[in-house]
């Protein structure tokens, strides 16, 4: 989930950059190359942020045709001269109510990356690199979205003197990437849009040394249903490492999270009706038959009703990407054991919230919804209760206004807890009993835009780790009439991204720096970003809602599905 954007920003300062060609030749001389496995690419250097861009890489085949529905193929084609890595790619194609502007293109062929470097990194630097994987719900974004502008990150890792190279990947999404099934799981074509990421991720081990990168020093991140995607990782292939990444960023989400898998077969009645759409559900082999459909045609049908109630879009075990359920396979220690960064926002569960919750029934009705039986419910009322004043967010006071529900805040504490904290807290614990360093946060900073009713809500904190002060891609800057303070947070959270990402360590060791300390079962601490404080980034216990939470993480994989 993200705010509406307008998608603005790099892509103009880009043209800008190409419009003003003696000034970049008097301090460049040329565009900047790099050659990799396949041949060599020319960028553009940007004189506003004295770097470089290379856009719209392909690192597979287009997943066209013969190709769609089939596990991402490795490039396999060579040429001579220099390829144009100038102008970004295509979207993949985008669904949902958010989804993406009207001007923005959209195409199958879309596995490709976009790479901002420090200008003139030379191709022995051996810099640290840093993996952008975008949210969305699987469904929605792109590598292309300013929002996600690795310049201003890329600029905080040059002042910190600790330079890295900044990716972003395109992955097939909703049904071109996480169609299930049967047929699907039978073909072993399960997760596409994860096997998408695994190769650009080989595509980078491969080639980024052309860029000056070090590709043993390549770190994985993501927010949301990037999160997912980088717990996915951690799982993939019964938690086999391949050496892809030495560390992971997971922002509001992870590996393990409270949604049913679906079987094959559950599937199979979404499957069906897609196949009986698309003339497809009387042939034999009806995954060849949908590869026949026009991609416009194939399009409606994903847009239309008929996909309108599939549970949710991401990770299914298919018994290959991914080969068991992910909190069994934490708990089982079959996992890539790397450092790990992770955590969530204050009042995450606003976002996912139930409105019109006035009653303890109407409350119980929508915990039953969810998996419990009778008892587990009753359960978790006791240990969330109707109190306004221990529920999310604490910036509305009081009771809440009809219009939201009179249960709104505690609703809302519940699915926070359920979806995003208890998740994570599970996740900390089993790292630490595992001897794996992570080091995780709560993030309480409400930006401009956002309701008080929302609180610090789910994709807030993106704009202050980005350091996206300019709001680029959002309708109002998070930033704009706030205090200092927000840009002081910015500047502090960026920081400790960038130190982990080079370091594989959040802490830089400046005098004056808090420290942030890592996970351990024995003092579970920690750290929190609120602009509203004296400190605004400092450790604190991860205690809150214990009772309830621990609730939670005994029950998940039983009475709520994962």
């Amino acid at each position: 989930m993200a705010f509406p954007t307008v998608r603005i920003g790099l892509l103009a300062t880009i043209l800008h950059v190409l419009a003003s060609a003696s000034p970049l030749k008097a301090r460049q001389g040329a565009a900047p190359t790099a050659a990799v496995k396949n041949g060599t690419y020319n960028g553009i250097y940007s004189l506003e942020y004295d770097q470089d861009f290379f856009l719209g890489i392909p690192f597979a085949q287009p997943p066209v045709g013969e190709l769609r529905f089939r596990n991402p193929v490795s490039l396999n084609t060579t040429w001579e001269g220099s390829a144009d890595a100038t102008r970004f790619s295509a979207a993949c194609h985008n669904y949902g109510v958010l989804g993406t502007s009207a001007g923005t293109p959209f195409s199958e062929d879309c596995l490709t990356l976009n790479i901002v470097r420090p200008s003139g990194t030379d191709p022995s630097a051996n810099l640290p690199v840093g993996v952008w994987i975008h949210g969305g719900a699987h469904i929605q974004g792109s590598n292309r979205d300013p929002m996600y502008n690795m310049s201003f990150i890329v600029q905080q890792s040059v002042a910190a003197g600790k330079p890295f190279i900044g990716i972003n990947i395109n992955y097939r999404l909703q049904l071109f990437g996480f169609l299930y099934g049967s047929a699907v799981v039978e073909s072993g074509v399960g997760n596409l849009g994860y096997k998408d990421q695994h190769l650009a991720l080989r595509w980078i081990q491969e080639n980024i040394a052309a860029f000056g990168g070090n590709a043993s020093q390549v770190t994985i991140w993501g927010e949301s249903a990037g999160g997912e995607s980088v717990g996915a990782h951690l799982i993939s292939y019964g938690g086999r490492d391949q050496g892809l990444f030495r560390g992971a960023i997971m922002q509001s989400s992870g590996p393990i999270n409270p949604f049913r898998y679906n079987s094959p077969a559950e599937w199979d009645v979404y499957y069906n009706a897609i196949t009986h759409a698309a003339n497809c559900s009387t042939v034999t082999d009806t995954l060849a038959c949908l590869r026949t459909v026009p991609s416009e045609a194939l399009d409606s049908i994903f847009v239309s009703n008929i996909t309108a109630s599939i549970p949710s879009w991401g990770m299914e075990v298919d018994g290959d990407f991914i080969q068991q359920n992910a909190r069994e396979a934490l708990l089982s220690g079959r996992f890539i054991k790397v450092p790990v960064l992770q955590g969530q926002n204050h009042d995450e569960g606003t976002a996912l919230t139930v409105r019109g919750i006035n009653t303890d029934e109407q409350f119980l009705a929508n915990v039953k919804s969810r998996g419990p039986d009778n008892a587990t419910a009753l359960e978790i009322g006791a240990l969330y209760p109707d109190d306004p004043e221990i529920g999310i967010p604490p910036t509305l006071q009081g009771r809440p206004p009809a219009s939201l529900g009179l249960q709104y805040k505690r609703i809302s504490a519940l699915v926070g807890d359920l979806v995003w904290h208890a998740p994570r807290r599970l996740t900390d614990q089993i790292l630490a009993r595992n001897n794996v360093s992570s080091w995780s946060y709560e993030f309480n900073v409400i930006p401009n835009g956002i309701s008080p009713t929302m609180g610090a809500t789910h994709f807030t904190e993106v704009a202050f780790v980005f350091y996206n002060l300019l709001g680029l891609g959002y309708p109002e800057s998070p930033f704009e009439g706030t205090p200092q303070s927000y840009r002081d947070v910015a500047n502090i959270i960026s920081r400790y991204w960038v130190n982990f990402i080079v370091d594989g360590n959040p802490n830089s060791g400046e005098a004056g720096s808090h420290r942030w300390p890592s996970y351990s079962l024995s003092n579970p601490t920690i750290m929190a970003f609120d602009a509203n404080t004296t400190d605004l980034a400092f450790p604190i216990p991860d205690t809150y809602r214990a009772g309830p939470i621990q609730y939670i993480s005994d029950h998940l994989g039983s009475a709520f599905g994962r």
